[in-house]
């Protein structure tokens, strides 16, 4: 059995954000509805859940493992709570299957947890040897070997630069494309050490482990991680009612691009510049709720090391 007890990232921060949108909603309807993009173990879900007894949460997840952990922690709560086993991406449809109109709040904790970080059997740790899938929904979709057995030379190379900013992509992928020929491409070891193989011992020195960057850039191909958020971030904010927020937590830089992106972009008014007056149309949806981002705490970074790099952003919707 998986281990049940884990503390996530920001937590007590992310219900503080999320809480002024529940009161506000509750006060006006009697309760309030709230998007779980990345339900996990449902460490964020329980938590809403015990604080606010009037609020409902849609948790989405595409990990069947993750939904089956998330049930048993959230219990007796789990009434109040609608599990979808569906990319985030389909925010929209769930919302219109369901017959919900708006929410009050979005969730977002993205990339890839630590459950499926720490089953060595899911191939994403390239520090043990397991089979090559990387597929958070391991009910379907193309595995991770599937993508170097059959992708061009060139994809491959796009996917390594775009996605994990890998200046030797091109070494990397050569020896790819001899390793499959000769049939010895199958385990996440294998492929770490033709990494390693295939980068200057120099280059190899700094940066941590080499293979970093190509698993990174393997796992967010496999699972379609971008595309997904950047039909995400748009679905939610249009769901959202007035005085509702969206809450990420992103923990690499391509994720938190298109987060500040988006909440920049809508958080701006389009008036001309120079203008006395705001034009018809023309101001800006949403507000900052956090001036640029926030980081982990020194204590939440020493209880869980991956949270050194995740970036916190909210905004608030302020018109329809």
């Amino acid at each position: 059995m998986q281990e049940l007890q884990h503390v996530p990232v920001a937590l007590e921060r992310c219900i503080d954000l999320l809480s002024p949108s529940i009161e506000k909603a509750i006060a006006e309807r009697g309760v309030a509805v709230v998007v779980d993009a990345t339900l996990g173990m449902g460490g964020h879900s329980k938590a809403i859940l015990a604080k606010f007894p009037n609020v409902r949460i849609i948790g989405f997840d595409r990990d069947l493992t993750a939904i089956e952990i998330a049930k048993r922690n959230i219990g007796p709560l789990l009434e109040r709570l609608t599990i979808v086993h569906e990319v985030y991406d389909q925010i929209g449809s769930v919302l219109e299957e369901l017959g919900i109109e708006h929410i009050d709040g979005a969730l977002f904790d993205l990339g890839v947890s630590s459950m499926q970080l720490d089953d060595a059997q899911r191939g994403f740790a390239y520090s043990q040897d397991a089979p090559l899938d990387m597929r958070m929904d391991q009910s379907q979709g193309i595995t991770a070997q599937e993508v170097l057995l059959t992708y061009e030379r060139g994809a491959l190379i796009r996917i390594l630069r775009a996605y994990g900013d890998e200046k030797f992509a091109p070494r990397i992928v050569d020896n790819i494309i001899e390793a499959r020929e000769e049939n010895r491409l199958s385990s996440t070891k294998q492929l770490a050490d033709l990494i390693k193989e295939s980068i200057p011992a120099p280059a190899r020195r700094t940066g941590g482990n080499p293979a970093k960057r190509t698993f990174q850039a393997l796992r967010i191909e496999v699972n379609q991680e971008l595309a997904v958020l950047e039909r995400a971030i748009p679905a939610s904010m249009d769901a959202l009612v007035p005085g509702g927020r969206i809450v990420v937590m992103a923990y690499q830089s391509l994720e938190d691009k298109i987060v500040k992106s988006f909440f920049t972009k809508a958080c701006t008014s389009t008036t001309p510049r120079g203008l006395p007056v705001e034009l018809p149309d023309t101001a800006a949806k949403f507000q900052f709720v956090i001036t640029g981002s926030e980081s982990a705490t020194e204590s939440e970074i020493l209880e869980n090391p991956r949270a050194q790099s995740m970036r916190l952003r909210a905004i608030e919707k302020v018109a329809a």
